[in-house]
């Protein structure tokens, strides 16, 4: 299995933020080919001392690394990618990883 984890800053304008992202981004992403699951954080991203500059992070699941990569190169995961500038105020950075039990 492998992630990509989404990390969000806080945009300047939070609402515009959620609601593009509920309504444009999410379904977008959700289109993507290879997308085995699909989830975004509810509620304050903290840290252990409190709040954080994190407004919302999204991991969506894959077979494997090569699936990610496949995914980012249709047609689909290049209009994901290319909205994120479109509402992302605050900045957003990727982490792509395999996983395995522990």
């Amino acid at each position: 299995m492998a992630q990509l984890v989404v990390t969000y800053r806080t945009p300047t304008d939070i609402a515009a933020f959620d609601a593009h992202y509920r309504d444009v981004h999410a379904p977008l992403a959700k289109a993507i080919p290879g997308l085995r699951r699909f989830e975004v954080t509810e509620g304050p991203v903290l840290t252990p001392e409190g709040p954080s500059d994190v407004h919302l992070i999204a991991t969506l699941y894959f077979d494997g690394l090569g699936d990610i990569a496949a995914a980012f190169a249709s047609l689909q995961g290049q209009a994901a990618a290319g909205d994120v500038a479109n509402f992302a105020t605050g900045g957003a950075s990727m982490l792509m990883f395999e996983t395995r039990e522990a």
